[in-house]
């Protein structure tokens, strides 16, 4: 199969890449550029763990073509570590004990962050609702909300 070449930026990245007509941008992002930390779960977009921002909106990466993303902005989970720094969300994510076997989290952060970035202060609600798409098997949820819940602008 013949490839075909794309430039996009990840992680404020400029890449141009060749890349197969049914390669997906979770293939691109863990083979091609060796961001490894979004995660292939189900490979059918149901499951979350391969959430990423593309373009300021939360997708699952398993089912947005690579190109597709011409031209594209992504975020990875990468993004939220800056200078061996974890992010307000990631510390967030440890300190209410948001994750167990950690498969899911990046998922969950990417779906997390992209809320925060439109609604810098969710409701309970709002939350459940922009971590729908986004499974996990061994916390509960409950305390994936609790985390996102203190970074809201009129938190304590």
């Amino acid at each position: 199969m013949s490839k075909k070449p794309i430039g996009l930026v990840v992680n404020g990245q400029e890449y141009h890449v060749f890349v197969s007509e049914n390669a997906t941008l979770l293939t691109l992002l863990r083979e091609e550029l060796g961001l490894t930390g979004t995660k292939g779960g189900c490979e059918a977009g149901e499951c979350g763990a391969c959430t990423v921002i593309l373009n300021s909106r939360p997708v699952n990466s398993c089912m947005v073509l690579a190109l597709e993303c011409e031209g594209a902005k992504v975020r990875t989970i990468e993004s939220e570590c800056q200078d061996g720094r974890l992010s307000d969300l990631q510390e967030a994510f440890i300190k209410h004990n948001a994750f167990q076997c950690g498969f899911c989290t990046p998922g969950m952060i990417m779906s997390a962050r992209a809320l925060l970035e439109v609604n810098p202060s969710p409701s309970r609600s709002e939350i459940k609702e922009a971590m729908e798409g986004n499974l996990c098997r061994c916390t509960g949820y409950e305390s994936i909300i609790a985390a996102i819940e203190s970074l809201g602008a009129n938190r304590i």
